[in-house]
């Protein structure tokens, strides 16, 4: 898979997460691409708003590849802290086009841009639960303050997919489009914000989003801790079975779990 940096217009980059095939989901290499482009790019003086969108129209981002292996990686954690701009801040304005189907890291990745336009056929969620996973590139720590607790509780444990409708109703994203539009509405957002003072856009997200920015660094380090309870749990290999094999995974019981408050 590829991470494809362009300059469509002046003062516009477009990232696209290409991997079709896959419904753009992120292997390891995907995961680094995205981390170096929003170092690049946010870096870049000539850049003065960012769109990230998907290769194709099936898919924006379907989160990580359950097949891959990411056992190698040292730091898996702050590799998808730094893909998913799950803590840190980028600078520079981020519009999604979301062209399809946007779900698990993909949603993640959508929570973390300004703003957002997605294809009316697109669905949209946080399916992580239903195969022993966290939501943790940033959906547990971001969506509350986003859309409300209960909506959010509703997607983060039922693990339901809503369309496109449903997301403009719950105030997840600004515009929904054909399918053929949402590239050209997401650019029409980049315009507007590019002709404006770019030291001016800049200062005005620091202040809107510094402040929640040291927050979830704040909450990052406990929610790495219940990651890894999951990570290191027998559900994992159920899930990830049930999900390879397109069956319903059957859980245990966890009559010792702490679930009750305090």
């Amino acid at each position: 898979m590829r991470i494809d940096i362009s300059r469509p217009e002046p003062y516009i980059a477009l990232v696209t997460i290409n991997n079709p095939a896959r419904r753009n989901a992120l292997s390891s290499a995907g995961f680094h691409g995205l981390a170096a482009a929003w170092r690049q790019l946010g870096s870049d003086p000539s850049v003065r708003c960012i769109v990230v969108t998907g290769e194709g129209s099936q898919a924006f981002c379907s989160g990580a590849q359950l097949d891959a292996d990411f056992s190698a990686e040292p730091a898996v954690d702050d590799m998808v802290d730094a893909a998913l701009l799950k803590t840190g801040l980028l600078g520079k304005p981020l519009v999604a086009a979301v062209n399809g189907h946007c779900v698990a890291g993909g949603f993640e990745l959508m929570l973390a841009c300004d703003l957002r336009v997605v294809s009316e056929q697109a669905l949209l969620g946080l399916p992580e639960v239903r195969w022993a996973i966290v939501p943790s590139g940033g959906g547990a720590m971001k969506l509350i303050e986003q859309i409300g607790h209960a909506r959010a509780m509703q997607l983060m444990l039922t693990a339901e997919l809503v369309s496109a409708a449903t997301a403009l109703d719950f105030g997840l994203v600004n515009s929904v489009v054909p399918a053929g539009d949402v590239l050209e509405t997401a650019l029409a957002f980049a315009r507007r914000i590019a002709s404006n003072s770019p030291l001016a856009v800049y200062m005005t997200k620091q202040s809107a989003l510094a402040g929640r920015s040291l927050g979830w660094q704040a909450l990052e380090a406990d929610e790495r801790a219940r990651v890894r309870i999951v990570r290191e749990s027998s559900d994992v290999q159920i899930g990830r079975r049930a999900f390879l094999d397109k069956t319903l995974p059957a859980y245990p019981d966890y009559p010792d779990y702490p679930c009750s408050p305090g």
